[in-house]
């Protein structure tokens, strides 16, 4: 399919110009103008990059682009090396970040809720990207935590008592341990996110509301890999997900 017709379609279904981010969404580096074969992955590292190349991809999806606000513009060493790589190989390379995570059905949450087995009830917060639900049925916090790291293949870190029953759930993939005081404010039992910081530990004592730091990456998988598999099956394209893995 044109490179166009890619770029303006996932555009439209991204509701891309809803969205205030820190970076461009869409395509941010241009390759050639006829795709066949997409590679999703969660970040635009050089090591997605080679394996992308490797994989045979004309166009390559991500979460985590590049041209982030207030980073230094200048195209200089590791910025370089990576651009001049898609340029040599005349790869495309498309980046959704704040769109992909609120988009109700693709979206980050909406894939993670489904992974996890949360039942989604509502969408809140800035921007839309507090997720809010429920169990299917009450259990304790220590067997909810198990069942996150089960599913995800990694230790969550968790602050609260394990032994507490809870039932409601409020989420945010990503880098989203600041949106705790809006899951309170929301009167759930339980938030997760993907990072955690110093301050968030003492909030989540102090509200009683706990808070499960499931990991950046981990949480992020599941709505680039979905929306990879989207288009494939939209256009008839050949689609492939590359997981670099990453421990934060």
């Amino acid at each position: 399919m044109e490179l166009k017709q890619l770029v303006n379609y996932t555009r439209q279904i991204l509701q891309v110009e809803r969205f205030n981010d820190y970076c461009p969404n869409g395509l941010q580096v241009e390759g050639r103008s006829h795709v066949k074969k997409i590679i999703t992955g969660v970040s635009a590292s050089m090591d997605f990059l080679e394996a992308a190349k490797m994989a045979g991809a004309d166009a390559v999806l991500v979460h985590h682009g590049y041209f982030w606000r207030n980073e230094d513009a200048c195209v200089v060493g590791l910025k370089r090396n990576r651009i001049k790589f898609l340029l040599d190989n005349e790869i495309n390379l498309l980046a959704y970040h704040l769109p992909l995570d609120a988009h109700p059905e693709l979206g980050n949450n909406a894939q993670l809720g489904k992974k996890l087995g949360l039942n989604v009830e509502a969408y809140s917060g800035n921007q839309g990207l507090i997720a809010k639900g429920s169990l299917s049925c009450s259990q304790t916090l220590r067997n909810f935590a198990n069942h996150i790291g089960s599913q995800l293949e990694r230790v969550p870190l968790v602050v609260g008592d394990l032994s507490r029953s809870i039932k409601s759930v409020a989420w945010c993939t990503g880098g989203a341990q600041g949106y705790l005081a809006d899951a309170i404010e929301l009167g759930v039992d339980v938030f997760i996110s993907g990072e955690i910081s110093e301050q968030t530990v003492h909030l989540a004592r102090e509200s009683g509301v706990a808070y499960i730091s499931a990991g950046h990456y981990a949480t992020e998988r599941y709505g680039i890999k979905a929306l990879g598999a989207h288009l494939a099956n939209q256009f008839e394209l050949a689609h492939e997900f590359i997981d670099i893995d990453n421990p934060v």
